[in-house]
């Protein structure tokens, strides 16, 4: 049984806003190896998403783990005197206010960069990294030792902690798992302060409730991240379908064969004038003439992306093997485009876009994205309801779609998944334009999202959403179905007093847990 019981406040006779005082006052006395803020702190009360702006009352910038174990010591043994919350902030592109604190405290993790990235050949070769460091950065470390991290996410400038509290997924999960699959162990300051080093082997239950467990039970300080031989180039290619029933079978064919491509995405495209003109920037048509005489006007479509890795000797082959592979697919002849660029292009190529964005003072914009992942069983239902009926245009960012396969992913983790052996990540990528008041406008986006949820919330779909963000604990107890109690038992267990991730709104701080 679960019973929550009060703790005796260490302050008895004072009130909350003088325990805050006293708990704030401590903490700039406090001597960590990094230093603590408290003036200057807009940046962590902003993050992609651009919407929720909650200020923190300091920032810590830690150089070591105790710097973050003294902190989270220090909260937790205020006990239920305080409210005083913590979050870890990486690269700050969380959407909904996840990594912020209100009246709280932020861990600035980009700022532990401690031990230095430390690699290991053999048979099956890693890296040791810290928490803090960007996903761009173990990459080129990594290649200068022939090697590279076998699942990656879209976007690349992202921490190691940040990808690995979510899940941490791209078109390479449908043969190596999710981020979460490819790290063999981490070092975790639970919510109680204590330094604790988990595996598979070695305190397992706290492994696996961090790995996808949204910051909940601990904050991830370093990852032995899994590494393979790396390639040098990649065959890009694009290809459009007219019909998703016949695109669904394809990409579900080639996430199932043994022999495929390296990289399997998808997106769907609505009214998209001059498509494939804009592709010429980046790709090459495989017949010129017939793709100048294809229309995208005012059409549904579905375009496949799939990615070949290989090293510059064995082009010939590589070619012969893509070549077999595209002669199974049945997409639009007219429409198929390729490129070849270097693996690390291919990685960071989300990179370019930012750059333009940036340039043009549209990256920093609110982006009220969804990310849902749909049962294979109910994809076509949703593809028919979703873009029949509520989504009538993707001009205000992309729309990913793609299927992976659960037999590869670790179990046991926090992250939930719908019951299908196959499922589809379904991401809509949206920007919403300043003081627009059309479909690119802020007001339009979040009503179309609300349609969207309100489908995808009957329960007999079992869709899930990826980035979950609920605002009560029914909303979030739903969202586990059966893993709830697991979920619970281990916020009891590593989290007790609720400090840890205010920003995910799934515990109360305030209250004391214990297992009796």
């Amino acid at each position: 049984m679960v019973n929550r019981e009060h703790l005796c406040s260490n302050h008895p006779f004072a009130t909350p806003q003088t325990i805050e005082s006293i708990a704030h006052s401590a903490l700039a006395e406090m001597r960590f190896e990094g230093r603590i803020s408290f003036e200057n702190l807009e940046f962590a009360a902003r993050d992609f998403g651009n919407r929720y702006h909650l200020m923190p009352s300091a920032v810590l910038h830690p150089k070591s783990v105790s710097d973050i174990s003294s902190i989270l010591r220090y909260v937790y043994d205020l006990g239920l005197s305080s409210e005083l919350k913590v979050a870890a902030r990486g690269h700050g592109h969380s959407l909904e206010g996840q990594a912020q604190a209100y009246r709280g405290v932020v861990i600035s993790m980009e700022s532990l960069r401690a031990p230095e990235m430390s690699f290991h050949g053999g048979k099956h070769p890693y890296v040791d990294v810290s928490a803090g460091e960007l996903w761009i950065n173990i990459l080129h470390e990594s290649l200068k030792q022939g090697l590279t991290p076998r699942s990656w996410t879209d976007y690349l400038r992202l921490t190691v902690g940040g990808t690995l509290s979510n899940a941490g997924i791209s078109g390479q999960a449908f043969r190596h798992g999710p981020q979460i699959n490819n790290v063999h162990q981490l070092q975790v300051v639970t919510g109680r302060g204590e330094v604790v080093t988990c595996s598979d082997e070695q305190n397992t239950d706290l492994f696996h409730a961090v790995l996808g467990g949204l910051g909940q039970f601990g904050i991830i300080t370093q990852a032995r991240i899994a590494l393979e031989p790396a390639p040098k180039m990649v065959k890009w290619i694009r290809a459009l379908y007219s019909d998703f029933s016949t695109f669904a079978r394809d990409q579900e064919h080639l996430i199932s064969s043994n022999n495929s491509f390296d990289y399997v995405e998808g997106f769907i495209i609505i009214n998209r004038t001059g498509l494939l003109n804009n592709w010429r920037s980046s790709f090459s048509p495989k017949d010129p003439i017939q793709a100048d005489q294809f229309n995208s006007d005012g059409k549904l479509l579905f375009c496949l992306e799939v990615a070949k890795y290989y090293n510059p000797r064995e082009s010939d082959n590589i070619d012969q093997d893509i070549d077999t592979l595209l002669s199974e697919l049945s997409y639009i002849r007219s429409t198929l485009f390729l490129s070849e660029v270097s693996y690390v292009n291919f990685l960071d190529r989300v990179h370019v876009s930012e750059v333009k964005l940036r340039e043009e003072g549209l990256w920093e914009v609110p982006h009220p994205w969804l990310n849902l992942l749909v049962p294979r069983s109910r994809i076509h239902e949703f593809v028919a309801e979703v873009f029949g009926n509520i989504v009538k245009d993707t001009s205000s960012g992309p729309v990913l779609i793609y299927p992976v396969n659960k037999a590869r992913w670790k179990s046991g983790t926090s992250l939930i998944t719908p019951d299908d052996d196959v499922f589809y990540l379904i991401a809509f990528l949206s920007s919403a334009m300043p003081s627009s008041t059309g479909k690119d406008g802020l007001k339009h986006i979040l009503s179309q999202n609300k349609k969207i949820l309100s489908f995808s919330q009957r329960p007999y779909l079992g869709i899930k959403q990826y980035l979950p963000h609920y605002s009560t604990e029914e909303e979030w107890e739903a969202h586990f179905g059966p893993h709830w109690e697991v979920f619970y038992r281990r916020k009891l267990s590593y989290d007790p007093l609720a400090i840890l991730a205010p920003g995910q709104r799934i515990f109360r701080r305030g209250m004391a847990y214990a297992l009796q």
